[in-house]
């Protein structure tokens, strides 16, 4: 088994364990879209982006070329810090 981002075993354990049936209700936020981001959006999270690490606003809204791995993938939301 993957323990990591964006593999589901962290989720599953931290949604069972406070039963949590709707995990539309977690929101994961991170600095990463091809990590934090996708495992937010693969497990059935709101996702917030923070732009604070490796991801710029013109990368994620397209207006340049997106880093290898993170095509397609959308953040819910974003904020700056």
């Amino acid at each position: 088994n993957v323990v990591g981002k964006p593999a589901p075993l962290m989720i599953d354990y931290i949604a069972e364990k406070y039963g949590i049936q709707d995990r539309s209700r977690i929101c994961m936020v991170g600095d990463r879209l091809d990590t934090d981001i996708a495992f937010g959006r693969n497990n059935g999270l709101k996702t917030c982006l923070t732009l604070s690490g490796v991801t710029s606003e013109p990368e994620l809204l397209d207006k340049v070329p997106r880093k290898a791995g993170t095509e397609g993938i959308q953040a819910d939301f974003y904020v700056e810090t």
